[in-house]
């Protein structure tokens, strides 16, 4: 892998800022990437868009997600604050760009991207949102070269990173990574902490499999298990508990209008999350976009 020098990143950022308007409007130069030791050989990188998962060792550095690719500069440097190895692997937890946009950046470096088959699908095709937002395909640079089904498993850093796809949650793509050894759980966007959660029913997300996924995740945590979200402060298993239990409150809330026959806007009218809103929605879904997004994937 060629050796890391400032700017190697530039014409990739610059390419990323001309296919992405929403990108392109924003100004990455004052964030900050803060590392989080979370446990032996394995870290939390935060900056902008999604928590990234950092597993150091002998053989090489392994990310987990690789948000933006303006910031990507940023994230080496980051890197190589605690470790000289070369970055050998990214896995995308699912295909979203503030998890996937340094995908070209790394892989120009030599690293292998890798994701559940949905996330190399999504990428390669873009979408066409009901609201007219386009995200346009990602170039060949970006895509994954490794792709796996259900599960797969690196022997890595003297680490055992186990990846498995649960049913559609978040996207339906997503990966929810398991560092058995380290005691260490990657969520991706299957848990936001501290918040609402987006479930991206165009991506094929789905609430009741949001609710299964992050049931699953939870069973295996352990008292002292390191949760890294995707969005939001590193977790434990009581805070992955308290969003279970919103989300299966938020579910029997909204069915329960749905059974009464209210329409979509009757049920944001009756505004169902009033008390949960304080405390849930203050973060990128407010309590109507959650009781719109839930009203939508309990109706399908």
């Amino acid at each position: 892998m060629p050796p890391f020098r400032a700017g190697f990143f530039a014409a990739f950022a610059a390419s990323a800022l001309i296919a992405s308007g929403a990108v392109a409007q924003r100004d990455f130069s004052a964030v900050e990437i803060k590392t989080q030791e979370v446990a032996e050989g394995v870290y939390m990188l935060v900056g902008a868009g999604g928590n990234i998962g950092l597993s150091v060792g002998a053989d090489g550095a392994f990310l987990i997600d690789d948000q933006f690719a303006p910031l990507s500069d940023k994230i080496l440097a980051a890197i190589r604050k605690v470790t000289d190895e070369d970055v050998a692997f990214v896995l995308n937890t699912h295909w979203h760009g503030d998890h996937t946009g340094g995908n070209e950046p790394f892989g120009a470096l030599g690293a292998h991207i890798v994701a559940h088959d949905n996330v190399r699908a999504r990428l390669k095709d873009g979408l066409m949102r009901e609201s007219g937002s386009t995200t346009p395909p990602a170039p060949p640079g970006a895509l994954p070269v490794v792709t796996f089904d259900e599960t797969i498993t690196f022997h890595w850093n003297g680490q055992e990173i186990h990846a498995f796809h649960p049913d559609p949650a978040h996207t339906d793509g997503d990966a929810i990574v398991h560092i058995r050894n380290r005691d260490v759980i990657h969520m991706g966007d299957v848990f936001f902490n501290g918040a609402y959660p987006y479930v991206d029913l165009e991506s094929g997300g789905d609430l009741d499999g949001y609710i299964a996924a992050q049931e699953r995740a939870l069973a295996l945590a352990g008292p002292e298990t390191k949760i890294i979200p995707g969005h939001g402060p590193l977790a434990g298993r009581a805070d992955l508990e308290r969003s279970l239990a919103m989300l299966r409150d938020v579910r029997a809330r909204i069915l329960a209008l749905i059974e009464r026959g209210l329409d979509e806007d009757a049920t944001v009218a009756a505004d169902p999350l009033a008390d949960l809103n304080p405390t849930w929605g203050q973060g990128f879904i407010d309590g109507e976009r959650m009781t719109r997004i839930a009203y939508r994937s309990l109706k399908r």
